[in-house]
């Protein structure tokens, strides 16, 4: 498993949303999806934090560990003996020596053999804990290692990223991209944007350009003081904006500069409805590698955590608008998918006997079907969600795939967290 797939697994065997444990850890519900969709990867306090709330080791949540528990690792910190193992080595001497006939007074030697077999009972002691200090010292040294290589990796990629924004700033003296107005009735966002060349010609223009991934939208700019050129740009609110200008010379020649990317509008902007099945990872298959909901099985329950009324604080713009933030739910449908294709909708029920507290959390149940899988199939649930404007977006849970020598559902290897109901097919 990945890391985001032992954090999400610990999460949910602790009945914990996603916003529930991105309140305790400090962080947004969206970091906790990141990182359960190994989009991004926990700093190391919160790794540390994640291990005590999960009760599991810091080396297990990053895959260097097979055993979950802290206590399966703590056996060896030390090479000294704890009271209790002492206690045991006195106990093992003092049934020994009682054990051997009275010693006559002119002679030593049993209590001399007790010493020695203690000393060399004591002597594999401290070998094996010290065998098991230097395994302690081998898989702290892993995870330093893999911790090294993640800030390397960070920090590559930052530089990176710095060089070749530095690199393509090379046409401006200076710019500026505000985020003025969001219109979630429209599905659009408003840029005002500023860009001074850094080689200014008398003649020269300036056109703003918006890509949200369908192709760019266009909007001239306009001369201002200090030989800049200013415009406003409207454009569709999606989850990938790049932000251009183009300088046109008088000769004709045209040159283009990015000035800024937003990620993750249209996401932020949508309701979240944390989905929590959470029993699929449960499930047998059949012989045929049928997966089968019985009419009385527990796995045919769902629940749901809609938490749009918890968004923080957002900014306002100047018509009083919300310039982020999600909009409100008008409608949640919950659904089995395989391989993104509806096979069946779950019906809102009452919450089950079996489940208890869940408070705040809307329940689902799945009819009894059967499905059958082959070893390429992906099987999950997924929440499809809807709000006031009419804008829809899929919530879906960890994705499984079958696997047919164990006639059991694994977690599947990535790309079970797309979002884009584009993607999907439930209509």
């Amino acid at each position: 498993m990945t890391i985001g797939q032992r954090i999400a697994q610990k999460r949910k065997e602790k009945s914990l949303s996603q916003e529930a444990l991105g309140e305790a850890l400090g962080v947004s519900r969206q970091a906790i999806y990141k990182w359960e969709s190994d989009s991004a990867l926990p700093e190391i306090d919160k790794l540390i934090t994640l291990s005590k709330r999960f009760d599991v080791s810091v080396g297990w949540l990053l895959g260097v560990e097979e055993s979950a528990f802290e206590d399966d690792r703590r056996e060896g910190d030390s090479s000294d003996l704890t009271e209790t193992q002492l206690k045991m080595v006195e106990e093992i001497a003092g049934r020994y020596i009682a054990a051997q006939p009275a010693p006559k007074r002119r002679k030593k030697w049993p209590f001399l053999l007790a010493a020695v077999i203690l000393l060399f009972a004591l002597a594999k002691l401290f070998d094996q804990f010290e065998m098991l200090r230097m395994q302690n010292e081998s898989l702290q040294n892993n995870i330093s290692r893999v911790e090294r290589s993640v800030d390397s990796q960070i920090s590559g990629i930052s530089e990176r990223v710095e060089k070749i924004l530095k690199s393509q700033n090379n046409l401006t003296a200076d710019y500026g991209v505000e985020l003025t107005h969001r219109d979630l009735a429209r599905n659009t966002v408003t840029f005002s944007l500023r860009a001074v060349p850094k080689t200014h010609v008398d003649g020269m223009t300036a056109v703003f350009l918006a890509d949200c991934g369908s192709g760019p939208v266009e909007s001239p700019g306009a001369a201002a003081p200090g030989q800049a050129f200013t415009g406003e740009i409207t454009a569709e609110l999606t989850d990938s904006i790049s932000l251009s200008v183009v300088f046109t010379y008088p000769d004709g020649t045209r040159q283009t500069q990015l000035l800024d990317n937003y990620d993750g509008l249209y996401t932020d902007s949508m309701p979240t409805a944390e989905i929590g099945g959470g029993t699929l990872m449960w499930m047998k298959l059949e012989k045929s590698g049928t997966l089968v909901f019985g009419e009385n099985t527990h796995e045919r329950y769902v629940w749901i955590q809609n938490s749009a009324s918890t968004a923080a604080a957002v900014s306002i713009d100047s018509n009083g608008e919300a310039l982020s933030g999600p909009a409100e739910t008008r409608r949640i449908r919950v659904g089995l998918f395989k391989n993104k294709h509806l096979a069946a909708w779950a019906e809102p029920c009452e919450k089950p006997d079996s489940f208890h507290g869940f408070e705040g959390c809307s329940f689902y149940r799945l009819p009894a079907l059967e499905l059958s899988l082959t070893a390429a199939d992906t099987v999950q649930l997924a929440a499809v969600v809807e709000d006031v404007y009419g804008r829809t977006i899929i919530q879906p849970d960890v994705g499984y795939c079958p696997d047919m020598e164990e006639l059991e559902l694994t977690y599947a290897d990535g790309g079970f967290w797309d979002t884009n109901p584009a993607n999907w097919e439930y209509e």
